[in-house]
């Protein structure tokens, strides 16, 4: 099947390696200027991987579009909606989109299938494909397991027969707002769990972890989602990943932080968790985890003051809805 990858960052790259590994015809574009872009036309490498000449490499967008059956979209997830802009102006005919990336719309709540579909035809199907493991690992033979989710079910059978390897065990996902939502929201839940490290609480993290899977259950449920989604590989099942891994950008980003360390690598939970708070004043769903995360983001907080302020609220039970 012909692939084309659209982003050349440390997922997107990946993905493509890993799809020209079980026999794929696989592209990848990435912007001419891009220094990532260039080390991989030059070297065929990057700190990770190195790809075989099977691999075509390309800047040509509407090249890219053109020949793929299936496209995976793998960018910062707030430039998603003026880059989608770009590829709905080529044929999407007889194509379909999986989007390889997780965030939440910071300026409008949106989720990121929610922005493809306001600029692709109808007829043009999309997808999401998240789930724990980090590029590190899987490119080690480490073994995980993922979802592929849409709205289309033929879709999500068609691309799991056509994904699946030894490597990576894909499941049907059947909630798509729910998997959207807590694969996003695992990276604000993974900036937590940084803060944690940096103050030495990292005790912590099992309580974050039940009350966090909590929080987010109750805001998918409000969305119109299954509130059981949350407990999935889509935000629990992608704790370990986000929540102690060295490779967790998000994670990282949080201990610095609190360390009063730069940190300079995406973390797309910082957008996400602004995005977050938004919607839980939409549906009027208490994010304490979220709103708290946001208050140190936002220099409203140091963290040990949040940390404080959350153990000193009133007493509920532990499942309030």
């Amino acid at each position: 099947m012909n692939v084309t990858l659209l982003g050349c960052g440390r997922w997107g790259s990946f993905i493509g390696w890993y799809l020209d590994k079980i026999g794929h015809n696989v592209a990848i574009w990435g912007l001419s200027d891009s220094p990532q872009f260039r080390e991989l036309v030059e070297t065929r490498k990057n700190n990770m991987l190195s790809f075989r000449e099977s691999i075509q490499f390309t800047d040509d967008l509407e090249a890219a579009v053109s020949r793929a059956e299936v496209i995976i979209i793998s960018i910062s997830s707030q430039a998603l909606r003026s880059f989608i802009q770009r590829v709905a102006q080529y044929d999407l005919k007889g194509k379909s989109i999986v989007l390889c990336m997780k965030g939440i719309e910071v300026s409008t709540g949106c989720r990121l299938t929610q922005i493809v579909e306001e600029y692709v035809p109808a007829e043009t199907p999309v997808a999401i494909w998240v789930g724990p493991g980090h590029p590190q690992d899987f490119s080690k033979g480490i073994p995980n397991c993922m979802v592929i989710d849409s709205r289309h079910d033929e879709l999500k059978q068609f691309l799991i027969g056509q994904f699946s390897s030894d490597l990576i065990r894909f499941y049907v996902g059947q909630d798509l707002i729910g998997s959207e939502v807590g694969a996003a929201a695992k990276n604000t839940i993974g900036i937590a769990a940084g803060m944690l490290d940096g103050l030495n609480l990292s005790s912590l993290k099992g309580a974050l972890m039940s009350r966090g899977t909590r929080e987010i259950a109750r805001l998918i449920k409000a969305m119109g989602g299954n509130e059981l989604s949350a407990y999935g590989l889509c935000h629990l099942g992608d704790y370990e990943a986000t929540l102690f891994s060295k490779y967790s950008h998000n994670r990282c980003y949080g201990e610095s932080l609190v360390k009063g360390e730069k940190y300079t690598l995406l973390a797309e939970g910082v957008d996400t968790t602004r995005a977050l708070v938004l919607l839980g004043e939409k549906y009027q769903v208490d994010l304490p985890i979220c709103k708290g995360v946001k208050a140190v983001l936002d220099g409203e907080l140091d963290a040990r003051e949040e940390l404080g302020k959350m153990f000193d609220r009133s007493i509920i039970t532990e499942f309030y809805s």
